[in-house]
């Protein structure tokens, strides 16, 4: 005789996950991401957006960047993560606190810019995520973390981003700006 076995906690919360993956917009990332995120989010787009030269890729990256961080906050608010995971979390949660202070102090600190550093960092916190959400998320959001981060890791995108003569300063000095407050806060 086979057993059924119902959770409602389960359904519930891949109910939450789709409709919020649905829903992942800029309207709904200000409802569940304080202003500084959302701000920081904003300037992503517009670097983005001003790099690829296109208005549709920037916008799929930066909506791929909301629902995975959503999707993410969903799972761990849930507790759905297992002993393991909470560890890798905690060493994704350490590794993104070292990138956002490499972010602020390779803008801060003139000649200091390695786009190789800045690049490896990114690819860890890639590799970490994708071990964290690997029980919990299907192969499309694996997609969009592969997608989120092949941009922002790459080499010519960040030797763009900081070059301190170059159009996207004031982009970098606001994300870094953003990433700074978001750095004292404890958000980050």
């Amino acid at each position: 005789m086979a057993t059924d076995v119902f959770s409602s906690k389960s359904l519930a919360v891949q109910a939450q996950k789709k409709i919020l993956g649905k829903m992942a917009s800029k309207s709904i990332a200000t409802i569940l991401i304080d202003d500084t995120s959302s701000e920081v989010l904003d300037e992503l787009y517009r670097v983005t957006r001003e790099f690829t030269q296109n208005k549709k890729e920037a916008e799929k990256i930066t909506k791929n960047l909301i629902k995975i961080v959503i999707k993410l906050a969903v799972l761990f608010r849930n507790n759905q993560f297992n002993q393991e995971e909470l560890e890798l979390m905690e060493k994704f949660k350490k590794k993104v606190h070292g990138l956002a202070m490499t972010v602020v102090s390779f803008h801060q600190v003139d000649f200091t810019f390695d786009r190789n550093v800045l690049s490896k960092l990114l690819n860890e916190c890639r590799e970490l995520l994708h071990q964290i959400i690997n029980r919990h998320l299907t192969v499309k959001s694996h997609g969009r973390v592969n997608s989120v981060f092949d941009h922002f890791s790459d080499c010519e995108f960040l030797a763009v981003l900081y070059n301190p003569f170059g159009p996207y300063k004031p982009h970098l000095l606001k994300l870094c700006d953003g990433v700074n407050k978001m750095l004292d806060e404890g958000h980050i």
